[in-house]
């Protein structure tokens, strides 16, 4: 069932939650909506009280006010999920995109993490290594014929077809496309990465064509009680189709805090 949050200017963003226990906030990469998340939802719901929501433009939710699409707005978006669910502090894993609005929620919002989890992302394209523009190319051609070969191992995909559907399946009109890729291709948090409190676990695939494996070591070099797990063949949508990754994040979020302390 969809619940709606409400963010500082008003947009409606939707949300869903499943499980119980300490709260876990997913918080999707660019353009992508909630069923994105689909494959990892019930494991993670026997342990955890998952939330996820769809950022604004994307499927349910409103677009709100154009200036407002950055990561940084975004991670105002996401504690407005996390106030609309009755949440204090969550754990917080971001994808893609989603660990680049994670990072200013731990910068900005240190008292609401808990711990972050950061899945094929970077701190910023312009501190960073950049990807081939080929793989920029086929990200924006919207054909998930393209894009999944950069994303899914082959076998996995043939194997899930529903959830790669799922997982590109964009629900947004072309200007608010546009706006989440210049608000992915625009994040800068290099400098502030040593702000952040809380404990992360970065995990990165070794065949990531969109966001190369380099920027996964800048970031645990400069985020402090932060490791990196990299994932020898992994592609960007690892957090997917690498059973390990699922286990690694909920070992990782278990030991985090003591039981209860996330609330």
């Amino acid at each position: 069932m969809l619940k709606r949050a409400v963010a500082p200017d008003g947009a409606e963003l939707a949300w869903a939650e499943e499980g119980q226990g300490e709260p876990l906030l997913l918080v999707a990469g660019q353009a992508t909506g909630m069923a994105g998340w689909n494959p990892v939802v019930p494991g993670l719901a026997r342990s955890f009280r998952v939330i996820r929501f769809d950022h604004r433009g994307i499927g349910a939710s409103t677009e709100g006010c154009a200036e407002n699409y950055g990561t940084r707005a975004f991670a105002a978006d996401a504690v407005a999920v996390l106030d609309a669910a009755g949440v204090g502090k969550a754990h917080v894993y971001g994808h893609s995109m989603g660990g680049r609005v994670a990072q200013w929620l731990a910068v900005d919002f240190p008292s609401r993490v808990v711990s972050l989890v950061l899945a094929a992302t970077s701190a910023g394209d312009a501190g960073g290594v950049g990807r081939d523009p080929s793989a920029t190319a086929a990200l924006i051609s919207g054909d998930p014929a393209q894009m999944a070969p950069l994303f899914f191992s082959p076998d996995w995909t043939r194997a899930n077809p529903a959830a790669v559907a799922a997982f590109f399946r964009v629900q947004a009109s072309a200007a608010v496309k546009s706006r989440h890729f210049r608000a992915s291709r625009l994040h800068d948090a290099w400098d502030v990465l040593a702000s952040i409190q809380a404990p992360t676990l970065i995990i990165h695939g070794s065949e990531d064509a969109l966001a190369p494996v380099a920027n996964a070591v800048m970031m645990a070099e400069r985020i402090p009680n932060s490791q990196l797990i990299q994932v020898d063949g992994g592609r960007h949508g690892l957090h997917l189709d690498e059973a390990r990754v699922q286990t690694w994040i909920e070992d990782f979020l278990s030991l985090a805090v003591p039981a209860g302390a996330a609330h």
